[in-house]
């Protein structure tokens, strides 16, 4: 019997005997193994058996001699590949532990050799980082001579691969886990514009990170698979690191803001910047900067370039941390896993609380006693503010928002004012400018919608409502329907109406009032009024706004059907008002103001007395379409009171055509019996429409006369 047939007589005996009697199997093999010491079968059938009734330790002691004896085995290449792809993973399995125990009784020396060579049995690139990482982690002393190539490694794969965004497998892994072990290792001497170009690099992942889209379905973006080559005796690594924390818990990044914070804190101690060197807040980062920023133009040379980046690198991502901050309150349906503090989208525009109050009216003015005599009975009341507050700072502007609606207001406005402070900070100086855009022009910033919000939203601030309109018309072309679609999502057609609400608001504010009702009548032709009215509470009831603010105040408006339908119609009455109350006569104008005043009265009581009393001053009234659109009651009475002598028996052409009529009749004291009689009539029918829904009137108004209503303004 030759050598290799009784090799493989003792190993069959000994498997037979496996499962009756272990320790006659293993005498087996251990009589083998003396005899044939060299055999590879005999003694991996060894390791075998140890492996399957988990001996953590006698395994561990047969793969090392494995590994020492025969290293040309792909056997043995696929255990270890097994036993490494347990290390890289956080499964709890029996199983996964058995092998991570075994790695553990390999002697150091074994397992960083083992680590390397299993690395460069890697032909893919992703796997082979991996691993290499792997070997990193349990090895520091390796982060010297290995770390920075591994990183370029990887940022290199990244451009080979032609990743389209940077949350991509590589530059997580670069970033996550390469990168915190190379700047903290304290014996390596890195250039410090290496360790700027990794921090950039580090930061563009987690902005990117923090604001991708919505879709439920969204990886972080793996290498294509013709691209990715492998060793045939190594179990193929995943080539996606799915974002869903509940599909792959290594995949989650947690706190990236925190961890991009860690990131500077070193890399700022590593290229000594000025400053505190221990961790502080993006907010204390920023004043930080802005106190070196003093300094800046006294300083020369390598002192004022290291200076200048520290103030370039800080401030911008204090930036977008800002801006992302708030619009994720004002948007949050543009992000994935950000949970909205309520319904949105908030809109900013222009605020509109003095439209009713901002002509100066006072009750010793008016001459109306009429109205006067309601007036008295204490109903007229200054707007309480406890359901406002406001956020803002330099140029007089405050931003309103209405708390009970957006419970994070406070964080939401001073994250904007931060954004902005880091926008000028920027912008301070031509060299921190360059450099910013050069980083701009890197993360190529233009396509982000989000960033271009904030940066709209920022510039109507700033009363740059031109540059604020160019900006809009481009977001608003982008959400409108394109050819062949039908109708807009409901998401997107929000969407869009909040793109075209703040051009109305621009142009309003640059006084532009026909631009504005035009597209303020285009968003109100898409909304579907309420069934019936919002309720009042009772401390709203008979309420007038009376409270003035200086300057020009700005609001976030809750872009729902309830908020943007009322916004528009105010934003029309401030349109039309100062043209119909000024001293000449536009009874079109008047007419469009007495009906857009019927929503949230009584509010406009005091404007609407206003009205009258320049409609007794003209004597006469002409606005055919008011029995079609005025259903208030207060305002009816004050109409037909105009009609009587004690009113001052003023001519009112209320009636479609009565113009006509009035020519076919005998006229006595200038008011016709029969035009007389039908006017009755119809205010009498008038009265029984006082319980329509109000909205659902001044929805159809806009309508039914958005062609006049455009006219009427020059």
């Amino acid at each position: 019997m030759s050598a290799q047939k009784d090799c493989e007589f003792l190993v069959k005996r000994a498997r037979e005997l496996v499962s009756e009697d272990p320790c006659a199997a293993k005498a087996w093999l251990i009589t083998a193994r003396t005899l044939y010491p060299s055999d590879f079968n005999i003694q991996y059938e060894m390791y075998i058996i140890e492996r399957n009734a988990q001996r953590t330790a006698s395994a561990g002691r047969l793969l090392y001699d494995m590994f020492i004896n025969f290293p040309d085995q792909p056997v043995v290449w696929r255990e270890i590949s097994v036993i490494t792809a347990a290390l890289r993973s956080d499964s709890e399995d029996k199983h996964a532990q058995f092998l991570r125990g075994l790695f553990e009784t390999l002697p150091g020396r074994v397992q960083c050799e083992m680590l390397l060579k299993a690395t460069e049995q890697c032909f893919n690139t992703l796997e082979k980082a991996e691993m290499l990482l792997l070997l990193l982690k349990r090895f520091p002393e390796s982060v010297v001579q290995h770390g920075v190539n591994l990183g370029e490694t990887l940022l290199e794969a990244e451009a080979t691969e032609n990743m389209e965004t940077p949350v991509n497998c590589f530059r997580k892994l670069f970033v996550c886990d390469v990168l915190p072990l190379v700047i903290n290792n304290m014996d390596m001497r890195l250039p410090t514009s290496l360790m700027q170009k990794y921090m950039l690099k580090a930061a563009e992942f987690y902005i990117g990170y923090v604001t991708r889209g919505p879709s439920g379905d969204l990886q972080i973006q793996g290498p294509s698979d013709g691209g990715s080559l492998k060793s045939p005796s190594v179990p193929r690594v995943s080539q996606r690191y799915v974002i869903d924390g509940l599909s792959e818990k290594t995949s989650a990044v947690t706190e990236p803001w925190e961890r991009l914070l860690d990131i500077i804190s070193v890399v700022g101690a590593r290229c000594e910047w000025q400053g505190d060197k221990a961790q502080r807040s993006y907010v204390d980062m920023l004043q930080r900067v802005k106190d070196l920023c003093r300094y800046l133009p006294g300083l020369e040379g390598d002192t004022r370039s290291r200076c200048c980046c520290q103030i370039v690198l800080c401030a911008a991502l204090v930036l977008f941390r800002s801006a992302f901050l708030y619009v994720s309150a004002v948007q949050p349906a543009l992000f994935q896993g950000v949970s909205a503090i309520s319904s949105g989208p908030w809109i900013l525009v222009e605020d509109l609380s003095s439209v009713y109050s901002d002509l100066e009216l006072e009750k010793g003015t008016l001459k109306h006693a009429h109205k006067k005599r309601k007036l008295a009975d204490g109903r007229e009341k200054t707007m309480s503010s406890d359901d406002e507050e406001s956020l803002g700072k330099g140029r007089g502007r405050h931003i309103l928002v209405n708390k009970t609606e957006m419970p994070g207001w406070s964080e939401t406005l001073e994250s904007f004012n931060t954004a902005r402070e880091s926008w000028d900070l920027l912008h301070s100086h031509d060299a921190l400018e360059t450099e910013f855009k050069k980083i701009c022009a890197a993360w190529k910033t233009d396509s982000w919608l989000w960033f271009r919000i904030f940066l709209t939203d920022m510039i109507i601030y700033q009363g740059q409502y031109r540059k604020a309109l160019s900006s809009l018309m481009q977001m608003a072309a982008v959400m409108a329907p394109q050819p062949g679609q039908h109708s807009l999502s409901a998401q997107s057609s929000l969407e869009h109406n909040r793109a075209l609400i703040q051009q109305a608001s621009c142009y309003y504010a640059l006084g532009e009032y026909k631009r504005a009702c035009e597209k303020l009548l285009d968003v109100v032709s898409g909304l579907t009024p309420p069934n019936q009215e919002p309720a009042k509470s009772p401390e709203d009831q008979g309420i007038a706004k009376t409270k003035t603010r200086r300057g020009s105040d700005l609001r976030l408006l809750l872009c729902t059907n309830k908020a943007v339908l009322p916004f528009c119609l105010q934003l029309m009455l401030a349109c039309f008002k100062l043209r119909a109350l000024n001293d000449s006569r536009d009874d079109l104008s008047l007419g469009h103001v007495v009906v857009l005043l019927q929503h949230d009265w009584p509010h406009g009581e005091m404007l609407f007395l206003k009205a009258v009393d320049k409609i007794c001053q003209q004597g006469s009234f002409q606005y055919e379409n008011f029995f079609n659109y005025v259903t208030n009651i207060d305002m009816l009475e004050e109409f037909a009171y105009l009609r009587t002598p004690e009113g001052g028996r003023i001519q009112l052409e209320l009636l479609p055509n009565q113009g006509m009529l009035i020519k076919h009749h005998t006229v006595t004291r200038g008011i016709t019996k029969g035009v007389k009689e039908d006017f009755r009539l119809a205010m009498e029918r008038q009265v029984s429409r006082c319980g329509e829904n109000l909205l659902s009137v001044l929805h159809r108004f806009c309508l039914n006369e958005k062609i006049i209503i455009i006219q009427s303004l020059p």
